[in-house]
């Protein structure tokens, strides 16, 4: 479904990414490890046309994406949560959901799917005319994650999903994101510093140190590699 080759990428003069190669098949969940400032965001940013991919090609569905601009990638069907949720703050749930369906004309299936992300997440119905940034840092992350499943993304990519939430909401967030795959068919590449959460819920996985990809395997052998348990698992 996805595959990036050879990709190198930056910032004004600095280049982050050093010939990136991953692939995401159809399906799966994988994820993507490593240290702060490894080059993990920026893989997603460039991915999404967001950050200007310099070498390389990237392919979605068939289709070379690289250096789109980003809103013909999400009519392609690819979303991103970026890292920090970054929410609308001053709109409502209910607000915050129908700009994720912004680029849809199926007012019909929009509704259709509104009503799913509501079963799935009663809270967010519960709390539709709510503002967004009164909401718990978990409930805005389940926020986050359904405004981008409104635009009905084959491929769904999630920038730190559990990043400063409690406990419970990580758990609540990665059991979201199974479902997510599990019964809406959507696949995901998920980019995670808690290292021990990523390769538990993630069929493979790639490790990412200075720009690089230094591992990738099945996640079953990263979590028993001596060299992920010693830098990313603190065993």
């Amino acid at each position: 479904m996805l595959s990036l080759e050879g990709i190198s990428a930056g910032y004004g003069r600095i280049t982050v990414l050093h010939d990136i190669h991953l692939k995401v098949n159809s399906g799966e969940i994988v994820s993507l490890i490593g240290a702060n400032g490894a080059g993990k965001t920026t893989t997603l940013m460039t991915i999404s046309g967001i950050v200007q991919c310099r070498k390389g090609s990237i392919r979605f569905m068939d289709q070379s994406i690289e250096n789109n601009r980003p809103d013909k990638i999400v009519r392609m069907g690819l979303s991103q949560v970026p890292e920090g949720r970054h929410i609308f703050p001053y709109m409502t749930v209910r607000e915050n959901l129908d700009m994720g369906a912004y680029l849809r004309k199926d007012s019909r299936e929009v509704q259709k799917d509104l009503k799913q992300i509501f079963s799935m997440f009663p809270i967010l119905e519960e709390r539709k005319n709510q503002v967004g940034g009164t909401l718990s840092g978990g409930e805005q992350q389940m926020l986050a994650i359904s405004r981008a499943l409104m635009a009905r993304p084959k491929l769904l990519l999630l920038d730190e999903p559990s990043l400063g939430l409690a406990p419970i909401f990580v758990h609540q967030i990665m059991n979201m994101i199974k479902h997510i795959n599990e019964k809406n068919q959507t696949t995901i590449l998920f980019v995670e510093q808690n290292a021990n959460i990523a390769l538990k819920i993630a069929s493979r996985g790639y490790v990412m140190e200075n720009g690089k990809i230094v591992l990738h395997d099945r996640c079953a052998s990263l979590l028993k590699n001596e060299q992920v348990k010693k830098a990313y698992l603190g065993l």
